[in-house]
């Protein structure tokens, strides 16, 4: 038995229910810091996309535009693993609590300049210049702000209920979205296209001053979670957790990019790209797009949290599992229902491609984290993610509107999102099953199931035989 297992709690684990009064008080601290930085950064990709049209005729004049302006979106993903090799590490050497009050300063302030850059027409190809450098700060940022906020909500979290809190992190990622969405399509009814083109694309932007105010606020306020301060204490920390990662747990960095790109090409395609998609490629009017997916944001609001506790007593996996097998099956007939006549029928398919989408989400914040063990946990969720979020969730939509424009195959996307849920399901077979198991200990979750199931866990997903449900592929590489 390991060093680490002295440290493991008891087998009945903890409960929200049965935690202090000022326990509790501490993880709605830890939620609501995490859950609300997590929904400015979305509500800023979500304006983006929205007002996408408005900005392009500001910054890019010509046909052009749009594909344009979400390149530059494109483009700001490339400093995501940046932000992610220089603030993982670091959050793993002084704590999670000061990356995040970093991150959300970060994000906030590139974010509100947007709203106040002059266009094409007052300072020609400089403006685009400085577009970009406020999008590729943004997109330094978010390398540790993700990864942050989910690490630490995580380590925050009772064992027994890190699925149903962790599933609040998410939820502040569809509010933040659907924000925007509501935000950007209310402006449009009372100014008319006229209006936005003028100017009042702006005004979203500016508002996210406030919001990453109060963010910030609430996570000066958060200590750092016990999994790190105990570790910390135990001096089970590491100095040079980049070396650690990488000689140590590859494998893991792997199977979690793998997963990533099913999560953020379905994540990006549902939140960024389908009021692009309902618009330009399908004919709909932006008031209607954008109205239609505030529906469907909504529905998957009411959702997340009970899907969330679900996970904490099924276990991540067959929920995992079914949404990638479901992407796989089910995203070229749910596109032809959103192409279809009628707004029953395209509201049916893209319910299908939101239900499988929210299904991953209720989890992934509570699943990723816990695939390694404190002392790399920051840098391995921030390197992995951010790598692949780089590579295929921020070009999504740059991706489908080139093709699309090239070819005129409008099933392009649902195509895109099979291939997602492929390589997906091959990086969900190789997780370990970690509902329920401590996470605060020096190896990855679910490695030590065994010793577990001696101590008297009664282990999700741990069968008769003494051995987890996977494969032994699923152990950790070292």
């Amino acid at each position: 038995m390991s060093e680490s297992d002295e440290k493991i709690p008891t087998p009945d684990g903890i409960d929200i229910k049965t935690m202090p009064p000022g326990d509790r008080r501490t993880l709605r601290r830890a939620i609501s810091g995490s859950a609300l930085g997590n929904a400015v950064e979305w509500f800023d990709y979500g304006v983006y996309s929205y007002v996408s049209v408005y900005i392009a005729n500001a910054f890019f004049p010509g046909e052009w535009g749009v594909a344009l302006t979400f390149a530059f979106l494109a483009l700001s993903f490339v400093f995501r693993p940046l932000g992610g090799f220089v603030l993982g590490p670091l959050g793993d050497k002084v704590g999670r609590q000061h990356i995040m009050v970093l991150t959300i300063i970060m994000m906030t302030i590139p974010t509100t300049l947007i709203g106040i850059l002059p266009t094409y027409a007052t300072l020609g190809a400089f403006a685009p210049i400085l577009l970009l450098l406020c999008r590729m700060v943004q997109g330094f940022s978010t390398g540790g702000e993700y990864g942050g906020a989910a690490v630490y909500m995580a380590e925050s979290a009772p064992d027994k209920r890190r699925g149903f809190c962790g599933s609040f992190l998410e939820l502040g990622t569809l509010a933040g979205t659907a924000s925007a969405a509501l935000v950007c399509t209310v402006l449009l009814v009372l100014v008319g296209s006229d209006g936005m083109d003028a100017g009042w694309w702006r005004l979203p932007f500016l508002l996210t001053l406030p919001l990453g105010g109060i963010a910030l606020w609430l996570r000066m306020k958060l200590d750092e979670p016990e999994a790190f301060s105990a570790a910390t204490s135990r001096q089970q920390t590491t100095k040079k957790p980049f070396r650690e990662l990488f000689r140590g747990y590859s494998k893991q960095i792997t199977m979690l990019m793998a997963f990533v790109v099913l999560l953020n090409i379905g994540q990006y395609m549902v939140l960024t790209y389908m009021p692009t998609y309902l618009s330009s490629t399908l004919g709909h009017s932006e008031v209607e797009s954008n109205f239609t997916l505030v529906i469907v944001l909504a529905a998957m609001m009411v959702v997340i949290t009970p899907l969330g506790r679900l996970t904490d007593t099924i276990g991540r996996k067959p929920v995992l599992y079914t949404s990638a097998i479901g992407f796989i099956i089910l995203s070229v007939p749910a596109f032809l229902l959103i192409q279809a006549e009628g707004a029953g029928l395209q509201i049916l398919g893209l319910g299908i491609i939101a239900l499988l989408q929210v299904m991953l989400q209720s989890c992934v914040s509570a699943t990723l984290p816990a695939i390694f063990p404190t002392q790399v946990r920051f840098s391995g969720f921030a390197i992995g993610y951010n790598i692949s979020t780089a590579i295929f969730g921020g070009t999504t939509a740059a991706v489908n509107t080139f093709v699309i424009q090239k070819t005129g195959f409008e099933l392009f996307p649902a195509v895109y999102l099979v291939a997602a849920g492929v390589i997906g399901l091959i990086g969900i077979h190789f997780f370990n099953e970690t509902a329920g198991r401590p996470i605060d200990g020096a190896t990855p979750p679910g490695s030590e199931d065994e010793e577990l199931a001696e101590m008297g866990y009664d282990l999700i997903g741990f069968n008769d035989n003494g051995t987890d449900d996977d494969s032994e592929d699923a152990q950790p590489s070292r």
